[in-house]
């Protein structure tokens, strides 16, 4: 059963969900299933997020405006302009094509292919809506046969330079604002929906769903939001779950 998480008891840090308006679950009575929506780090990919991987590469850190940003200090584009900012290579910016070098280490998460395969078979689509790297959705979605991808990305100058400025696509706090679009787009009512996350992010994807598989959780309240919790890191045992609505 979906819950409103409005309680910071049971979460590990500053909630965000009291910087954005209130999370109310619509509890859609799930019917045939017809689009399938995952969150891509931690879910699609076995790493925490790949804007930290990308950090992790160049010894940067984003603490100070990921505190910022949950506070509601600092927009999504700002977010991101303080993060690409801080990735240079000898005091300057890096090209495009530098993250697309270091993300292509980034692993798949175990059995995102056979689970995603299984969807593709019985003519349900899928999609990935992420807060994370455009050039690293748009890899996974291709390799693994996704059919639709919203993420986030970064311009650069004639030259393929970072310039610092956010393309978002997908707001962090918002991301049910991107299932409901897609939503409209395909003509697919919310009730044939189902969305897969592990983190508090993707709480407000649940409640736009017919339902939320909390996979991997990396908190206590993305288990209360989710109809559906598996938490070992498997993807393809989410696949049993959501052939009951095929």
């Amino acid at each position: 059963m979906k819950e409103n998480i409005m309680k910071e008891n049971i979460c590990r840090d500053y909630c965000y969900q009291t910087t954005r308006s209130k999370i109310k679950p619509v509890n859609y009575k799930m019917d045939k299933l017809e689009l399938v929506i995952f969150d891509m780090d931690g879910v699609l990919t076995d790493i925490i997020s790949s804007w930290k991987f990308i950090h992790d590469y160049f010894h940067t850190t984003n603490e100070k405006s990921v505190s910022d940003y949950v506070k509601g200090k600092i927009n999504d584009k700002e977010f991101i302009k303080r993060d690409a900012m801080l990735w240079q290579e000898n005091g300057r910016p890096v090209k495009k094509e530098k993250l697309v070098e270091i993300l292509s280490d980034v692993p798949i998460m175990k059995g995102a292919k056979e689970c995603v395969s299984a969807l593709n078979i019985n003519n349900v689509k899928t999609a990935i809506i992420s807060a994370g790297l455009d050039v690293l959705a748009n890899r996974i979605a291709k390799d693994l046969g996704i059919n639709y991808a919203y993420s986030n990305g970064i311009k650069t100058d004639d030259k393929g330079y970072l310039i610092g400025d956010g393309i978002v696509n997908v707001q962090l706090k918002f991301k049910e604002k991107s299932v409901k679009r897609l939503a409209k787009k395909l003509n697919i009512k919310n009730n044939r929906i189902a969305t897969v996350g592990n983190s508090c992010y993707d709480i407000p994807m649940f409640a736009a769903s017919g339902i939320g598989i909390a996979f991997n959780p990396d908190d206590e309240c993305v288990k209360k939001a989710a109809d559906y919790v598996v938490e070992k890191k498997d993807l393809n045992l989410i696949t049993p779950i959501l052939e009951k609505f095929f």
